[in-house]
């Protein structure tokens, strides 16, 4: 069993980095993922099945994506003629830092997805050089990385660790609160050196390279609304089994390990989806200092590079921003947050 259940997880993290088909589909792959472990683990019944199904949970993050994305797609212009306003009243160093910071806190009630989407519409608006451009972008991605775990609607990753320790709606809040909250505010106040010394754009309150940029903010269909709620609902259903079958390697060969060790292990997350790997890790028998050990090394590294976390992937494909551009600041500034942030946790 123990054999069965490596390949999967190997499977799991090589296969979307060799096949564009597996990585396009990753939500419909690790479902089937799923059901191999617990096939293989012996988990499988019905009892398992409906204690799936029935995790509200599951129907909450799935709403909360339909609902946040119809309403972007019913107030996107809106916000692209309140960005503009807010341009001519306030300075964009500014306007800048409350947007990375209200987009972290709001990603815990928007979701991760839409917040990234908002976040690339206003980017849009703004008038940003291209390296502008990207470290903004990858500061703001740390903050909704962040601020989205706080509550099981914000993304895949909180939804799975809540319904895995039955905690409530606030137990990641309670849980993480204190070393969230402030970290949002830190990524925003740093986009103020990112901005520092800057020349004024010649295009008044427009995006540099408007012409490319219209072509990648194309207006989504309803069709394509209503298919990431659904591959958001098959992303956490995957999981969700995928968790059961890793139970008994969770049980023996992590849940023992000092949580310095789950802390820097996890840097693992800058290259692989975070989601994926808090369902391998997480557990109930494990002490509150692991599961905060394990959840801030995902949450800080997944900022690092573009797979790391949802927010991240979704902006730089509609920015374009290639790995080698996100590397070169985002990789450096996650480390030393991850320094930091392990000197709070384990040091002071």
């Amino acid at each position: 069993m123990i054999i069965g259940l490596i390949i999967i997880i190997m499977l799991v993290l090589i296969l979307p980095f060799l096949s564009k088909i597996v990585e396009h589909n990753l939500e419909y792959f690790l479902f089937i993922m799923g059901l191999a472990a617990v096939l293989v683990a012996g988990v499988l019944s019905t009892g398992l099945v409906r204690e799936i199904m029935s995790n509200h949970l599951l129907y909450l993050i799935t709403g909360a994506v339909l609902i946040a994305g119809l309403l972007f797609k019913f107030l996107r212009k809106s916000v692209d003629r309140l960005i503009t306003k807010l341009l001519r009243r306030m300075s964009l160093q500014i306007l800048v830092v409350i947007v990375i910071v209200l987009l972290g806190l709001a990603s815990s009630i928007i979701t991760a997805i839409i917040a990234s989407l908002l976040l690339v519409e206003i980017l849009h608006c703004m008038p940003l050089s291209r390296k502008e451009k990207v470290r903004i972008n990858i500061l703001a991605c740390f903050s909704i990385g962040l601020g989205a775990v706080l509550t099981p609607i914000g993304e895949p990753l909180s939804t799975i660790v809540t319904s895995r320790l039955g905690g409530d709606f606030w137990y990641l809040f309670r849980l993480l609160g204190i070393y969230i909250l402030p970290g949002t505010m830190v990524f925003g106040l740093l986009s103020v050196f990112v901005l520092r010394g800057r020349r004024k754009p010649q295009q008044n309150g427009m995006a540099l390279n408007v012409d490319e940029e219209k072509s990648l903010m194309l207006e989504e269909k309803y069709k394509e609304v209503f298919l990431r709620a659904f591959k958001v609902f098959v992303f956490v259903l995957a999981l969700e089994l995928l968790g059961a079958g890793f139970k008994p390697v969770i049980d023996t060969y992590i849940a023992g390990l000092n949580g310095r060790f789950l802390f820097w292990g996890n840097m693992i997350s800058s290259i692989l989806d975070n989601a994926t790997l808090a369902a391998a890790e997480i557990s109930p028998i494990m002490t509150q200092m692991q599961i905060r050990a394990i959840l801030m090394g995902l949450l800080i590294s997944g900022g690092m590079l573009i797979p790391g976390n949802i927010p991240n992937i979704i902006s730089a494909s509609k920015l374009r921003i290639k790995s080698k551009e996100w590397a070169i600041f985002g990789a450096p500034l996650g480390f030393a947050v991850m320094v930091v942030y392990f000197a709070i946790l384990f040091v002071l």
